[in-house]
């Protein structure tokens, strides 16, 4: 390799040489469309067959441009690769190759090495705060870290949800360059990255495309989030196929996330994708494809995708961890073990059941074919967290006995675990809903942040409503910098430190081709699960997370972690046995 990467994309500017650059846009609503580089007159663009329009303009990588639509209009280029004033300013051209990699020989790790890191690199101090914290987590047992949407958004703070320009790092983050040494970083650390993609909808500022490509969204469909993207344009499956390529070549990402695929209308473009990805990717390079799906649809883990977010099982935790019965856990709050250990068992909880907050619906499909490194498990991620009122982390909300006990059961389980940012040190900052949106949009967020709790018995009155944060504030984004618990941090880091290293030796080394045995409720909050690892050998766990001890059948082979004896389990407990080897 020679150190430099760039991906040919079909949108956007395209540096040539020094001086020139080629500009292309796809707007089939335009008569005309013309680049108007900065300190440059207006350059007509050739128009070319289903709506696309170039040019070549006399510029190289630095320059700033914008596009100008016949009705006289000017816009971003929605393929930018960097917005250096925001979504509303110039797009930059960038030469992608004028980053020299340091670690460009770098092939990844396996997928069955993971151990996840979720974080939101605005709250952790941008790319070179992100970089900053790498040893750290390396040296506690962190194998990828999993950033959260970097994309361009309005404003200087954002979930990245709200992105606009799929392309463009937010310039409140850093350069391109500056994420491109982050990945670099971590790669010399071992270290993988992933990266949280939003291919559902656009935000609801910023984004200028139906004014010169319609045909881009759904003229009658919508999401939860906004107006539905048409992926039956072949123009629209080219720009975001495009976009993942551009992450995992360009960038040197080891995978990504796409986030809430149910809500692609054409779910065929998933696998569509996932193997484009595939042919795109150097021959021994590791890049991994995961997915969230709260519809729980397995058959994309068989076609290209690696793992899916196993939501049902954070689920069932929370219920059991917190009692809560409310929302999307009352599905969850009877038969908290027996739904556990399905999720331990078969991957997700429900497959197919009739799920009574989606008023009888049925939900799921069969995942008890799948291996266990096909599902995340997770305790908190920034969903969980940041979509409840006050931001709550479990330490604010569980016993600490319980608390770990359910992070031993994730950490030693064949899932694949992952963290949120903040776990590790017992922190109790909440994760809060934040933005930095422009009047008039601030305060509709604002209210409508209210209004989505309004339904919840403990925000029935207007005036509980109003102590929810308000996003927009500058204040509700600082208060979601996660510190360290000053009592538990460090016992809980020491913790993390153990039960990883313990992973690293005896679990991780026999993932391959590991397949459940069984799983089964030994009370009303205690679990026994086994599995078949792959040099044959048989882990057990054994979790307790109620008050009270159980009885259960002596638990056979190597203790790896035992606190009791065999025959019993102590309230708040783990144990985790491996049978067949020495």
């Amino acid at each position: 390799m020679n150190g430099r990467f760039a991906s040919a994309l079909s949108f956007g500017a395209r540096p040539l040489d020094a001086e020139r650059t080629q500009f292309r846009l796809w707007a089939p609503a335009q008569e005309a469309v013309s680049v108007v580089v900065e300190g440059q007159p207006a350059l007509a663009m050739t128009p070319e067959p289903d709506g696309w329009f170039s040019v070549e303009a006399p510029c190289g990588a630095g320059a700033r441009y914008r596009y100008l639509l016949a009705d006289g209009a000017d816009v971003p280029d929605p393929a930018s690769r960097f917005q250096p004033d925001d979504v509303f300013g110039a797009s930059q051209v960038v030469d992608p190759a004028a980053y020299p990699w340091r670690h460009d020989g770098w092939t990844g790790r396996p997928w069955h090495e993971a151990v996840v890191y979720e974080l939101h690199v605005g709250a952790c101090g941008g790319f070179a705060g992100v970089a900053a914290m790498l040893p750290g987590l390396a040296e506690l047992g962190i194998t990828a870290i999993e950033l959260m949407p970097v994309n361009d958004f309005p404003g200087t703070r954002n979930w990245g949800y709200d992105g606009v320009l799929p392309y463009a790092p937010d310039a409140a983050y850093g350069t391109p360059d500056e994420l491109k040494a982050l990945i670099d970083a971590a790669h010399g650390l071992g270290l993988m990255v992933l990266l949280d993609v939003v291919y559902n909808h656009f935000g609801p500022d910023g984004n200028f495309l139906g004014q010169y490509a319609p045909p881009f969204f759904h003229a009658d469909g919508s999401t939860a989030w906004g107006q539905a993207l048409d992926f039956q344009q072949p123009a629209v499956r080219r720009f975001f196929t495009e976009n993942a390529i551009y992450w995992l070549m360009e960038y040197r990402f080891d995978g990504l996330r796409f986030d809430a695929a149910q809500a692609i209308g054409e779910p065929g473009w998933l696998d569509e994708t996932a193997a484009a990805v595939r042919r795109a990717v150097e021959p021994g390079r590791h890049v991994h494809l995961v997915l969230e799906h709260d519809e729980n649809e397995a058959s994309h883990l068989s076609h290209g995708f690696d793992a899916q977010w196993n939501d049902d099982a954070h689920h069932v935790l929370h219920a059991m961890l917190t009692g809560e019965d409310q929302g999307y856990y009352s599905d969850y709050a009877d038969d908290g073990a027996r739904r556990l250990a399905r999720c331990l068992r078969e991957g997700f909880a429900y497959q197919g059941e009739p799920s009574a907050y989606r008023d009888g619906r049925r939900r799921g499909s069969v995942s008890a074919d799948l291996g266990p490194t096909a599902f995340v498990l997770f305790l908190q991620n920034h969903d969980q967290t940041g979509n409840r009122a006050f931001g709550d982390r479990l330490t604010s909300l569980a016993r600490p006995e319980a608390l770990e006990a359910a992070i031993a059961l994730q950490l030693l389980a064949p899932q694949i675990p992952m963290l949120f940012m903040g776990e590790e040190d017992a922190s109790t900052t909440p994760f809060l809903y934040f933005t930095d949106h422009r009047a008039p949009l601030d305060e509709a967020v604002r209210e409508g942040r209210r209004r989505e709790f309004a339904r919840f018995p403990a925000f029935a009155d207007p005036a509980q409503r109003q102590r929810i944060p308000d996003p927009n504030a500058e204040a509700t984004f600082r208060a979601s910098i996660p510190q360290p618990d000053p009592e538990r941090g460090p016992a809980r880091r020491q913790l993390y430190r153990r039960l990883l290293a313990l992973r690293q030796a005896e679990i991780v080394p026999r993932l391959e081709r590991a397949r459940a045995l069984d799983a089964d409720a030994v009370g009303h909050a205690a679990v026994v699960a086994r599995w078949r690892m792959g040099d044959g050998a048989v882990l057990t766990l054994a979790t307790n997370l109620g008050p009270s001890a159980v009885e259960i059948a002596p638990l056979r082979g190597r203790p790896l972690l035992a606190a009791t004896a065999a025959g019993r389990l102590d309230p708040c407990t783990t144990l985790a046995f491996l049978d067949g080897v020495q």
